[in-house]
């Protein structure tokens, strides 16, 4: 906490005081009206003028010294300083296949699918990193963006949310939903971008190969992180039975592996393999701290301003001074 003034040059106005105070005097030493004699006028006029005559003079005073100050424009606040942010921008690209309903994962000691999972992990990923510019892009047959770079991390969470197996026709274009998500990083001036690309299949849709995707993410200097989610052998996959009850059937655990190494190595990033929710966590947090780029940025208060503290004794002290000169304190010709 400080304090400053906006207008400290309004406090040449207190140079005026002793100009005031000698036109003062000069002013009472005239007469306004000639008498040849005094002895009436001292019978009726009040006792101590001079020192009526000086509190008069201090209340004016008061009055231009508290104008001065407010002019002043007295402020407190937080001075400003050089402060170090961390800032990158950064695309998750999350697979949103039909085997994203595979419940492997755990969430509150119960079973949770691969996508309820990612999500809960992404959302405190996002959290932790407010100085970011963050996108989303989801794919499945093809790819899209859910929500392009922004600060605004209120607004990806909500896309994120949304996101749901069966809003993009099934299958696993990972080269289409890695291209996409470079090219929203190929505008990018920041000095990091990368790319965290999640994906529990293999490449079975799509033009695209991950390869091609990769050599144009390395021409442009983004690293990606490639994460294949899954327990490895046999995942449960839920169903329902003849009656409706929900029921849990075997599914083939089958995540391109090499290909997500190659792509990760391609553009200097790294592999992870998630097999549970805490191994997801750990994968998100060592990313976290692994791409984190500092930049020093000034950082300015918000100042509150005092004035009207001044403004308001000041017109109060002049009301007392005109209203004592015309009643208690007036001047007799």
């Amino acid at each position: 906490m400080s304090g400053r003034l906006a207008n400290p040059w309004w406090l040449l106005l207190l140079a005026l005081l002793p100009l005031l105070w000698t036109a003062g005097r000069r002013r009472d030493r005239r007469a306004a009206v000639r008498y040849p004699s005094l002895a009436v006028l001292r019978a009726v006029a009040p006792a101590g003028s001079g020192r009526r005559r000086l509190v008069l003079g201090l209340l004016r005073s008061a009055v231009v010294v508290l104008i001065a100050l407010a002019m002043a424009r007295p402020q407190v606040g937080n001075a400003a300083a050089k402060v170090h942010h961390e800032g990158v921008d950064v695309v998750l690209a999350v697979d949103v296949s039909g085997s994203m309903l595979a419940e492997d994962f755990t969430l509150g000691n119960e079973r949770a699918s691969r996508l309820g999972v990612v999500k809960s992990v992404v959302k405190d990923f996002v959290a932790a990193r407010p100085q970011d510019r963050i996108g989303l892009v989801l794919f499945g047959a093809r790819a899209y963006t859910q929500c392009p770079l922004t600060l605004d991390h209120g607004w990806l969470r909500q896309n994120l949310e949304r996101a749901e197996v069966g809003m993009i026709e099934d299958g696993t274009a990972i080269g289409a939903g890695l291209a996409t998500a470079v090219n929203r990083l190929r505008a990018s001036t920041a000095r990091s971008k990368f790319v965290v690309l999640l994906t529990d299949g293999q490449q079975n849709a799509g033009r695209i190969t991950p390869e091609t995707a990769a050599e144009a993410a390395a021409a442009l200097g983004i690293k990606v992180y490639t994460v294949g989610a899954g327990t490895r052998g046999m995942a449960p996959f839920p169903a329902r039975d003849l009656f409706g009850n929900k029921v849990y059937r075997p599914m083939q655990v089958d995540i391109d592996e090499e290909t997500l190494k190659r792509v990760a190595s391609a553009t200097h990033g790294r592999y992870f393999r998630a097999t549970d929710t805490d191994s997801l966590r750990d994968i998100y947090t060592e990313i976290d701290k692994a791409e984190k780029t500092t930049f020093e940025a000034p950082e300015y208060a918000d100042y509150r301003e005092l004035y009207p503290w001044l403004v308001w004794p000041a017109l109060l002290v002049m009301c007392l001074e005109v209203g004592l000169a015309e009643t208690l304190l007036r001047k007799i010709p």
